[in-house]
């Protein structure tokens, strides 16, 4: 068979074939579906190895439509660049080291996530891009506001204009912060229509609405965990649900040395922080369903910090939700384990 190593860009690629009788062909095509097509549309049913990347989904369901194989690496597979030059990377090369690794089975399979996921991953990454733009406008308006002397309470961002207005500000403040309060009225009702498609998930997906059951888990954060997990059986434990997240310590380790430091922070950024953020709220809860984990969290707290305490928490909480999507079950706060007493130096 035919392999093909294929390194994928955003305007260009680089393509590396290998064929049956030993010939190795080289080529750069625009990356698009009608060169694709007349480049590889009429070569028998080839493997073809890409990087995971934002094109790569498209263009691996493109190729598989003309009759190939396609491989999604993951990236992170060292393995996969053994013959990869040190000290001189071109794209040919990288075509190159890639169809060898197709070729020799040395890669790792990304995993490729459903259709109606990608498009929950989508929608979140809109509402998070809108979130940020209306906290800049609103950091700028509160700056504003006090550079004359002036202070505004924390309020939803709908109300803000309301509140600063009460504080009867200069007509001059007022003219320099009208572009800004036109700007956030169509700004909050696109974030307002954006949670509400989100929170519609609860009712379509049975993951999410699983996930939601458990404290501090609301409609964005198990949104968002659900559409990057995907599917939670390709992971086989909670650590590795936990490490894919980047919420546990990373190690740097030699002989007798061992160093644990601060967290990976690999995966997705997005799940990491709102997985924080619910462990905020979880350890200033006072509900009784939340008694076993601020317990838990208390102790590290008193330990190591606040800080490190949340993240720790961060990191059962992801632990919490593997098991309950794994067993198809909502959240028990019977099954939480209360911590057990350390034991006391006598002096």
């Amino acid at each position: 068979m035919t392999t093909i190593g294929l390194d994928l860009h955003k305007r260009e690629s680089q393509l590396c074939i290998a064929h049956d009788d030993g010939a190795i062909q080289e080529r750069r095509i625009v990356t698009s579906r009608d060169r694709f097509t007349a480049v590889l549309g009429d070569l028998a049913s080839a493997r073809i190895l890409l990087e995971a990347s934002t094109e790569s989904e498209w263009v691996a369901q493109h190729l598989e439509s003309l009759g190939h194989e396609v491989i999604v690496a993951d990236p992170n597979f060292a393995p996969m660049y053994a013959a990869r030059y040190r000290r001189v990377k071109t794209d040919r090369r990288d075509a190159y080291t890639l169809m060898e690794a197709c070729r020799l089975g040395a890669y790792r399979k990304a995993h490729r996530s459903s259709d109606a996921r990608r498009h929950v991953r989508a929608q979140l990454a809109v509402r998070e891009a809108l979130v940020r733009t209306r906290t800049r406008y609103t950091a700028i308006i509160k700056s504003l506001v006090r550079r004359d002397g002036l202070r505004v309470r924390g309020s939803a961002a709908h109300l803000l204009q309301e509140k600063i207005t009460a504080l009867d500000p200069s007509p001059q403040l007022l003219e320099e912060l009208q572009p800004l309060f036109e700007m956030l009225v169509p700004l909050n009702a696109q974030i307002e229509a954006a949670d509400h498609r989100i929170s519609a998930l609860e009712k379509t997906d049975p993951a999410v609405a699983l996930l939601m059951t458990a404290p501090g888990i609301g409609a964005i954060t198990a949104s968002a965990v659900v559409a990057v997990a995907d599917d939670i059986t390709r992971f086989d434990s909670a650590h590795q649900f936990e490490a894919f997240l980047g919420l546990v310590p990373g190690e740097l380790s030699s002989g007798d040395k061992r160093h644990i430091g601060h967290i990976t922070k690999a995966g997705n950024a997005r799940v990491r922080y709102l997985l924080v953020e619910a462990a905020w709220r979880l350890i200033r809860s006072k509900q009784d369903d939340t008694a076993a984990l601020r317990s838990w969290a208390v102790g590290i707290a008193n330990r190591r910090g606040k800080r490190i305490a949340v993240v720790a928490l961060a990191r059962r909480l992801a632990g919490i939700l593997y098991a309950m999507w794994r067993d198809d079950k909502p959240f028990d706060a019977k099954c939480i384990r209360m911590p057990r007493p350390r034991a006391v130096a006598l002096t």
